[in-house]
């Protein structure tokens, strides 16, 4: 890493997420603290990732952005063990909750990150190395004035782009309408990926997302949910580590 991206971390200012310092139960604190060298991978921008040696033995892997407390990553994890997964949380108690299960379960094929999710598509991941890339719903941001912090832009696209596999996938979900707009928009607008949606860009959802409380209780009270689904066109780019 250059003194360049050294001065662009530090500099960053407009994030896709506010560190909230979230009070951590025993149980949090203690996964935390005995759990985390098992299954946590301390965020180097100074060396991408050996997903082989990370995952040995696996020849696919799938990015979860923003798990929250991490249940449905735990089940996707669970219900796909020929895939390996990598989550990405910010939030220590969403992340101690996560490793308490994580370890309970013992599963082999999922890694946590606990960083911004921006600087370890940046630094960390290699060039065409994900098969997947989920996003469940991400803070709307839906002030208007909030909308810059919003992580589905251009300069995410083209991060995903670099990392993505040609064929892989990215799933985004969502239950504000204005960001569903956003997100179709943004994305049908880019040529280097193909909808798999209707014409506006919304998708049934697939059965492997699992429907979090929050999201049933929403649809009890009449909240939508839009998925959107689009994959990395085109050939190989040679894109430089």
């Amino acid at each position: 890493m250059t003194a360049q991206d050294t001065d662009a971390i530090t500099r960053r200012s407009i994030r896709s997420f506010v560190k909230r310092s979230g009070r951590l139960t025993r149980g949090q604190q203690h996964a935390l603290t005995q759990y985390w060298s098992s299954y946590g991978i301390d965020f180097n921008p100074a060396a991408r990732l050996d997903l082989a040696d990370l995952f040995p033995g696996y020849q696919c892997c799938k990015l979860e952005i923003g798990f929250g407390n991490g249940d449905s990553l735990l089940q996707m994890a669970a219900q796909d063990p020929a895939c390996a997964y990598i989550g990405i949380e910010v939030h220590e108690p969403g992340v101690g909750h996560c490793l308490k299960h994580l370890h309970e379960a013992g599963l082999p094929n999922l890694r946590l990150i606990a960083h911004d999710a921006i600087e370890v598509l940046e630094y960390m991941l290699p060039a065409g190395s994900l098969d997947a890339v989920l996003l469940f719903f991400p803070d709307p941001w839906h002030k208007k004035r909030h909308h810059k912090r919003r992580i589905v832009n251009q300069h995410f696209r083209d991060l995903l782009w670099r990392t993505m596999k040609p064929g892989a996938v990215l799933h985004m979900a969502t239950d504000w309408q204005d960001y569903a707009e956003h997100m179709a928009e943004d994305l049908l607008s880019d040529q280097r990926f193909t909808n798999l949606g209707d014409a506006q860009g919304y998708h049934a959802k697939p059965d492997y997302r699992p429907e979090t409380k929050f999201e049933r209780r929403g649809q009890r009270l009449g909240h939508g949910v839009w998925d959107l689904l689009f994959v990395k066109s085109g050939e190989d780019a040679d894109a430089p580590d």
